[in-house]
């Protein structure tokens, strides 16, 4: 495979004013990143569980507005969380908004205080990949109704590692499958995405593969020529939503510029 490497920020939008995350993602645009990503949830995943969080769209909405370059999208958006139809119409409105820089990032969904706090069905794990499996059709079927139209081939980022249904689903629908783990854990995953594309008639090669650390740490760097040579060619790093400095990004960067 041979995709250009990307560097890429999950901004994570809690225990945070919203300014200082404003300001992070314009900072990460002004020093040349890739991609810009939040998470959809509705309460922090680390730290007090009842700290400042918010809303993934809305958020996106405002990047697409104050960003110039770099893309952003969702690490990923949560198919329970919105009728099929409207969010196909609300990440259409963020890809005008942004000029044509959203990446549209799904998954089934997972954390269940959300769903119990919202007022959502959490059901099981394998009714969650079905909803998915079932509404992604749908949200591509509304991109094609909708005028105006999307201003680009909206590309779909699916997150996850399930090897009997989750892969199957990236190998049908996605331009990048982002998963998560050590080397040999992502290279198994890569092939057994690999062999699900042999099955659904889909040229392996169309999908960038993509991975990343929650935290930043100087070791992650030395592992990356590793992954790189394995076929992953995104690298997401996560980041406090009011970590302005961002420590380690340059390195980062020059990391990839020397790959490019």
């Amino acid at each position: 495979m041979n995709h250009q490497v990307r560097i890429a920020v999950q901004l994570q939008p809690q225990h945070a004013e919203y300014a200082a995350l404003r300001d992070t993602v314009v900072q990460a645009d002004e020093m040349g990143v890739d991609i810009a990503y939040n998470w959809d949830h509705f309460y922090p995943l680390f730290g007090d569980a009842d700290g400042m969080h918010f809303e993934c769209w809305t958020m996106l909405a405002s990047w697409a507005e104050v960003t110039k370059n770099i893309e952003i999208g969702a690490l990923v958006t949560c198919n329970s969380y919105r009728n099929p139809n409207l969010l196909a119409d609300m990440a259409r409105t963020v890809d005008h908004a942004s000029n044509g820089r959203l990446i549209f990032g799904i998954g089934s969904g997972w954390f269940e205080r959300d769903y119990d706090e919202y007022g959502y069905e959490f059901g099981t794990a394998g009714d969650r990949l079905r909803n998915l499996d079932r509404d992604l059709p749908i949200i591509r079927e509304r991109w094609a109704k909708l005028n105006p139209a999307p201003t680009r081939n909206i590309p779909i980022l699916i997150g996850g590692g399930g090897e009997k249904v989750t892969l199957r689903i990236v190998s049908e629908h996605a331009d990048v499958w982002h998963g998560f783990g050590d080397l040999e854990t992502i290279k198994h995953k890569m092939s057994v995405l690999d062999e699900w594309c042999a099955k659904t008639g889909r040229n392996p090669e169309e999908i960038r593969r993509s991975t990343g650390w929650g935290k930043v740490k100087p070791e992650n760097i030395d592992h990356a020529d590793a992954l790189l040579e394995a076929g992953v060619s995104e690298f997401t790093l996560g980041y406090d939503g009011t970590a302005l400095d961002m420590p380690g990004l340059g390195e980062w960067l020059a990391w990839r510029d020397s790959k490019r």
